[in-house]
């Protein structure tokens, strides 16, 4: 296969769509991707990086924009190849984020003398766990790459800037008890029983709110997963529950924790943090983003972790924006409308072209 950059960006999220690149196996679209760029673009410097692929132009401009997307997806659903009707577009990774990275794709071969130097970022295991992830690998091996005035990431947005991220942090409470038989419960101490005062605070637990240039972060503290039981007839010895909480980027990871450590405070549990990352500020203060809020017209807080993180912490004001309802991901029935391909493609051309 031989990806054409130049034609319809919907035609080419479709065979983006039709090259299987389930996280870990990202070969063949990494192989086309650069392959490709190689071929039909110019004024590009090209670099593989594993299962990455990056490209820059050192023009000398004012500002430097990057362009971000991973190639993997969740595992296959019977849903690869594509399939288009009418004017919606399925398949794996039509929505995440395939129709993202064949915006970016077609700009980098159709946009002649944009106003700013431009950066373009495919990489690898963005959907497993953190340790995978390729844009940290890049971070490592090759961090002048994330340089830039501002990042565009093309997760799915439906077409609306969603700026920053929130921050993640997982904790559990255990409780340790006494095993018996529970027809003589009272000879044991039930650790179940003991997971309700935390149970309790959570279900009362009120959340913040709080607004950010503009955009409004709403966090939350739940209850993800509770442990605990032996067998029909034995009070339980040991009990654990796994406490997410979601905050808004103007907490750092530290704040975080001492948040969630006080809701729990003086109860006798067991405590540890077992996850966290930070969120992000959506930097919409900063003149290259600023013009791109101007441009889109619209903007709102992202709920959920992205990759923006990894460039607010650089210091890289950041943002969400593309194709595709983020509410669709993952789904065995993916699918996107591809007037929203259309749309962003012409938004992002408009903010980059001279």
């Amino acid at each position: 296969m031989t990806l054409d950059l130049r034609a319809d960006p919907i035609a080419l999220t479709a065979a983006l769509v039709d090259i299987p690149s389930v996280s870990h196996d990202e070969a063949l679209i990494a192989g086309e991707v650069e392959a490709a760029l190689r071929a039909q673009t110019t004024g590009y410097e090209i670099v593989r990086n594993g299962n990455a692929v990056l490209a820059r132009t050192n023009g000398g401009m004012s500002r430097r924009v990057i362009l971000a997307g991973h190639l993997d997806t969740v595992p296959i659903a019977d849903n690869v190849p594509s399939r288009r009707d009418g004017d919606i577009l399925h398949g794996c990774g039509t929505v995440d984020m395939k129709s993202g990275d064949a915006v970016f794709l077609h700009l980098a071969a159709t946009l002649e003398n944009p106003r700013f130097d431009v950066t373009l970022i495919f990489y690898d295991c963005e959907e497993i766990a953190a340790v995978h992830n390729g844009l940290g690998r890049i971070e490592r091996e090759l961090p002048e790459w994330l340089d830039a005035d501002v990042a565009i990431l093309g997760e799915p947005t439906a077409g609306v800037i969603e700026a920053g991220c929130q921050g993640t942090l997982r904790a559990r409470l255990s409780a340790n008890g006494v095993r018996s038989h529970s027809a003589r419960s009272w000879m044991g101490e039930n650790a179940i029983h003991k997971l309700g005062p935390a149970l309790r605070r959570l279900a009362e637990y009120t959340p913040r709110s709080v607004d950010i240039d503009g955009c409004v972060y709403r966090e939350g503290l739940s209850a993800v997963n509770i442990r605990g039981g032996v067998a029909g007839n034995v009070v339980p010895d040991d009990a654990s529950v796994d406490v997410n909480f979601r905050f808004a980027p103007d907490r750092s990871v530290d704040e975080a924790v001492a948040h969630v450590t006080g809701i729990f405070d003086g109860l006798s549990l067991n405590f540890e943090i077992t996850d966290s990352s930070p969120g992000a500020l959506p930097g919409l203060s900063n003149p290259a983003a600023a013009e791109l809020v101007t441009a889109a017209g619209a903007v709102r807080a992202k709920y959920g972790w992205t990759d923006v993180s990894r460039f607010a912490a650089r210091g890289v004001p950041a943002v969400n924006l593309g194709p595709g309802d983020p509410n669709l991901a993952h789904r065995r029935d993916e699918h996107l409308p591809v007037e929203q391909i259309t749309s962003v493609t012409a938004l992002l051309r408009s903010y980059l072209a001279n």
